[in-house]
């Protein structure tokens, strides 16, 4: 007889056991938070010189990520309307839209609500302004940058902004 068993303890549970448990609690307490649903919008600003305006903001580990522009749609704007916005508020530059990119929907977690969120993402030619950070009123960005368009992909720290890029570029180079 183990001397676990002997002494009155209890038996440990099985190699896995407890683990399994600890993951079935984890999924409970994520399925009683409450859901948001969140809407932003943003996208690709480029200039006449095949160039992308990104940012650089840090994650919620606190990396430096290069990213698309984006953010909350606010009142009654449309996502179009808030991509000019948040673009202009986050690179100094004023885009006009060209074209929808897509949707990216994702899901996560924070400590006290799950979010469900959708950023809508525009194409857009640069028509004015001057690249900075400045006028970003929440102060994420932390930098600004011109990308060539050939070296976005390497650039852009996300594997859906990095389709949405591929979808802008064929736009831009047109029917082959």
């Amino acid at each position: 007889m183990s001397s676990a068993a002997h002494s009155g303890d209890r038996v440990p549970p099985p190699p896995g056991g407890h683990r399994l448990h600890i993951e079935r609690r984890a999924a409970v307490r994520v399925s009683r938070l409450p859901i948001v649903e969140e809407t932003s919008a943003g996208g690709l600003v480029v200039d006449g010189a095949g160039r992308a305006a990104v940012i650089a903001r840090r994650n919620r580990a606190g990396r430096l990520e290069w990213c698309l522009p984006k953010g909350h749609l606010e009142g009654t704007e449309t996502p179009e309307e808030a991509a000019v916005r948040e673009i202009a508020e986050e690179t100094g530059i004023t885009g006009v839209v060209k074209q929808r990119l897509g949707v990216i929907d994702y899901w996560f977690t924070g400590d006290d609500r799950r979010v469900h969120k959708m950023v809508h993402h525009f194409l857009l030619t640069a028509v004015g302004g001057e690249l900075t950070v400045a006028g970003d009123p929440d102060g994420e960005a932390e930098d600004a940058a011109w990308i060539p368009l050939s070296e976005l992909r390497s650039r852009l720290s996300y594997p859906n902004e990095r389709r949405l890029a591929d979808a802008a570029r064929a736009v831009l180079d047109g029917p082959t």
